[in-house]
């Protein structure tokens, strides 16, 4: 018998400057932050920001190894076991290339797949990040 889930809780991610990718992810996608706290005894920072219908977490580690060139390009970061990205639905998958394009986004790469419109790019931090075309939009 399978666990019931209710759905995605949070997903997490680990940046080099937690003021810096607050501030992308509110600029960007319109995240806000919901609590702040640290790690006792690691000296690591938390941030919960809340998404739509989901959280996203941040963790910046003081010394912290930035991310391996390889997890920052889709085509090469599959080849490597792990978590690989997170996803965002969009409406217009091309609309909304553009506007992420006219605000500066990192543009990583476009895939077209089986008829499906998918636009990678990278966080401040370069985290991947799946544009995800879903032809509806939701209002919430």
């Amino acid at each position: 018998m399978a666990i019931k889930i209710n759905g995605i809780n949070h997903f997490a991610i680990s940046v080099a400057d937690m003021e810096e990718s607050i501030k992308w992810y509110n600029e960007k996608f319109g995240f806000t932050v919901i609590d702040r706290s640290e790690i006792p005894g690691e000296g690591v920072k938390v941030a919960h920001m809340q998404g739509v219908g989901f959280i996203l977490e941040i963790f910046c580690a003081p010394h912290s190894n930035p991310l391996p060139p390889d997890r920052r390009e889709p085509n090469l970061d599959f080849r490597t076991q792990g978590n690989k990205h997170i996803s965002f639905g969009v409406k217009d998958g091309r609309k909304t290339k553009a506007e992420m394009e006219a605000m500066g986004i990192d543009i990583a790469f476009v895939a077209e797949v089986d008829g499906t419109y998918g636009v990678f790019i990278r966080d401040n931090t370069g985290n991947l990040i799946e544009i995800f075309e879903e032809g509806t939009e939701n209002e919430n």
